[in-house]
């Protein structure tokens, strides 16, 4: 049996067994309380005791409002831990480092946002509405440890719990608990200078949020100094409802200068800040920084402006001395990763796209390569836990199929890499956190047929019990729409050269009249690092289902560029965007060309960001497959975008300016012959608006008509209730109108 027919089998099974209601879904209801995934706890830790499980859990009256909650594993009951408004009940005043790290984080909401445990698992610590939180579990009460008119941010337990850290007006402090004093660390950090906080591309393009570590004797720092100086300043406008505000951000722009970054090193009373020598060449990134165990070591990682080298670094910090311990090297990019784990000889895992796809090495203290442990035509998703006592590693990863993620294992010692023992039963999507003492762990499991359930499990796969199992009953807030709720279609297609397998998910009507044809919305994103075709529950499918209701048949495939599926796959976007994945989309059009009841003259296409640029690429250069088209805050210029992102895809500008102009969405304005919507958020420090009144303008000089909804005061991810519901309002009347399902 195929993974498509299981997926369709499962959700058939599962809908069968509800009984029947007559409730219609709406835009309003999909962005209401109580969500329709039900009610289920995000931010899953274990207590390094072993004794609990906390989570954040939103509240059932607001579910964008965060509470901090309990699940006790030896009376098996959840228990409200921090309830926010017993904290802090106002409105919430964020500051602005504090709201872009949001924005870079796509955290959205109020509350207790963020957690971290103590490591004897006495205590936890939040930030909330710009101050610090210490709780204490066996007294279950909280402590407010600063009250300051300024915001900390990057809030952590240094690793024996002696102190806590934090990020004040661009320093590092640290508070130790037992006296209660204070100290700052560093000293001049202030306007352009940042210590120990990531700057804004390791934000958006590195996953890497903070820009301090602590070493583990808690004796020492490591932190990165920012001087932002170098970077251009970007003057632009955020529109408000009610203001129009000038905005100067330090926004590196492909080709540009990026910030000048230093690596440094101070002891936890602040006395002696030591910088470590990272070369001659600076215009690099530092994406990861790392401690040896011994606390008297620490790694970093050194990537070139390129980003097709990459080298782990050892700086001892007493005699000063380096090391390079390997170096990864790509003729077209280096995909970082957070798979580098210390084991306690020294040794360590790391993992490499070398052959093509990314699987996980263990090497020795010195860089000298042990073992492959992983192999295959697959990918390793990311290392979760090395049980060094009993041999084992711990991964996620797609042995199976690509659209599923398990957890697995194989052994340290390499022993055939090849076959890896598949850990995880169910078939869907599994994100799973270990315990530390490699009995346990929690799986934070999905599928297409199940929304999210988060379950307790012994280290072999043995189900223990339910946190949340969120069934679908007659209780569950999405029941009342299930009889209307349409099951999607898995495939495959081969690309027109013949070079790569194209999965692709197809929704249907469930109401469809036999010899009628129907109109097709193709759902994009298409951009690298992002997979759209997954045995996996999404809240981005309640619009999906919302159209397959209201008579539109909805289609989304996985062009070449996009994850999961080895560099082969990958690369070939390299030096030219807009081309193959374009060409990829149109293969998936062609099939949909060949179903009886599909109106090829009513095929549009929907994407935001990367799928937004990707709509006007189809839409200018494949008009005759793409009758209309909505693109959300889309790229039009990739020479308006970050360095990191851009030059990893498209090379530096004067390397490669042929292939900058024929990604520019530009030179095939003259194409568009369908209907065309643009929107935009108009204080979007992501994906700058300057790229939509660029596109605006050129349009207008073209004499080419279009439609145009802009959204004050949003950013890239248009959050709140509000923008949502009227954001896919206008989607959904734009298609109204020119396709009349």
């Amino acid at each position: 049996m195929t993974l498509f027919t299981r997926v369709a089998l499962t959700l058939g099974c599962a809908l069968a067994l509800q009984p029947v209601y007559a409730e219609q879904l709406s835009l309003e209801r999909i962005y209401s309380s109580p969500s329709l995934s039900g009610q289920t706890p995000k931010s899953l830790k274990f207590s390094p005791d072993g004794q609990r499980v906390t989570y954040l859990q939103g509240k059932k009256e607001d579910l964008y409002r965060y509470d901090l909650w309990e699940y006790n594993l030896a009376d098996k009951q959840h228990r409200l831990l921090v309830d926010s408004n017993d904290i802090f009940s106002g409105p919430e005043t964020l500051s602005d480092e504090e709201k872009a790290r949001r924005e870079r984080q796509r955290v959205y909401g109020s509350g207790i946002m963020e957690y971290t445990f103590s490591s004897d698992g006495t205590a936890l610590l939040f930030p909330l509405n710009g101050d610090v939180y210490y709780y204490s579990l066996t007294e279950q009460t909280a402590r407010r440890i600063t009250d300051t008119p300024e915001f900390e941010t990057d809030v952590k337990f240094s690793p024996k719990g002696n102190y806590i850290s934090f990020i004040r007006e661009q320093n590092i402090y640290a508070y130790e608990l037992s006296s209660g004093k204070e100290r700052r660390l560093t000293k001049d950090g202030g306007g352009l200078i940042k210590n120990g906080m990531s700057e804004f591309v390791a934000q958006e393009e590195m996953g890497r949020m903070t820009g301090y570590w602590w070493a583990p004797n808690e004796q020492n720092l490591a932190f990165l100094r920012v001087d932002e100086s170098p970077v251009q300043v970007e003057i632009r406008n955020e529109i408000y409802a009610e203001e129009i505000k000038l905005i100067e951000q330090r926004y590196p722009a492909t080709g540009t200068n990026n910030v000048n970054i230093q690596l440094a090193t101070v002891d936890v009373k602040g006395k002696r800040i030591r910088f470590v020598d990272t070369g001659d060449e600076t215009d690099i990134y530092l994406p990861r920084v790392n401690w040896i165990p011994d606390s008297q070591q620490l790694t970093y990682q050194w990537q070139s402006r390129n980003q097709q080298t990459l080298e782990l670094r050892s700086y001892n910090i007493k005699s000063r001395r380096q090391n390079t311990l390997l170096t990864e090297t790509s003729d077209h990019w280096l995909n970082l990763h957070d798979d580098l784990r210390f084991l306690s000889d020294g040794s360590f895992i790391w993992a490499s796209e070398r052959d093509g796809f990314k699987h996980l090495y263990h090497y020795s203290k010195k860089g000298k390569l042990k073992a492959q442990l992983t192999k295959g035509d697959w990918v390793v998703d990311s290392l979760k836990a090395v049980d060094e006592k009993n041999g084992w590693v711990y991964f996620t990863g797609r042995a199976d199929t690509p659209l599923e993620r398990h957890l697995y294992k194989a052994p340290l010692s390499g022993k055939s890499p090849e076959h890896v023992a598949r850990v995880t039963k169910r078939n869907g999507y599994h994100d799973v956190t270990i315990a530390g003492d490699y009995q346990t762990y929690l799986d934070d499991y999905s599928s297409i047929a199940q929304p999210k359930q988060v379950s307790l499990h012994q280290i072999g796969g043995e189900h223990l019990t339910w946190l949340s199992e969120n069934k679908l009953d007659e209780a569950h807030p999405l029941t009342p729409y299930l009889s209307d709720w349409v099951q999607p279609e898995f495939g495959s297609l081969k690309s027109d050269d013949g070079q790569a397998n194209l999965y692709y998910k197809l929704y249907k009507p469930s109401n469809m009249a036999p010899g009628k044809q129907y109109p097709v919305i193709v759902r994009v994103y298409g951009g690298p690092h992002a997979q759209r075709v997954t045995n996996q529950w999404g809240s981005k499918e309640y619009l999906t289902q919302y159209l397959v209701q209201q008579g539109y048949v909805v289609f989304q495939l996985d062009n070449r560029g996009s994850n999961y599926r080895g560099t082969a796959f990958e690369f070939p976007i390299y030096e030219k965007l807009g081309d193959v994945e374009v060409t990829d989309q149109i293969t998936g059009v062609k099939y949909l060309h060949t179903l009886p009841f599909v109106d090829k003259e009513r095929i549009g296409i929907y994407g935001h960001s990367y799928g937004g640029y990707m709509a006007l690429m189809t839409m200018f250069k494949a008009g005759d497959y793409f009758k209309a088209g909505v693109s959300g805050a889309p790229v039009t210029d990739w020479m308006l975008y970050d360095t990191h992102y851009t030059e990893r895809y498209l090379n530096h500008p004067q390397a490669n300016q042929a292939g900058y102009n024929a990604s520019s969405v530009f030179p095939y304005i003259d194409g568009l012959s369908g209907a065309l919507l643009v929107y935009h958020g108009m204080a979007d420090d992501n994906v700058l608006f300057t790229n939509t009144t660029k596109l605006i303008k050129a349009m207008q000089d073209k004499n080419k008509t279009f439609e145009l909804m802009t959204y004050p005061g949003s950013k890239h991810s248009m959050r709140g209730k509000a923008v949502k519901v009227h954001l896919n309002s206008t989607i959904v009347n734009f298609f109204n109108r020119h396709f009349q399902p």
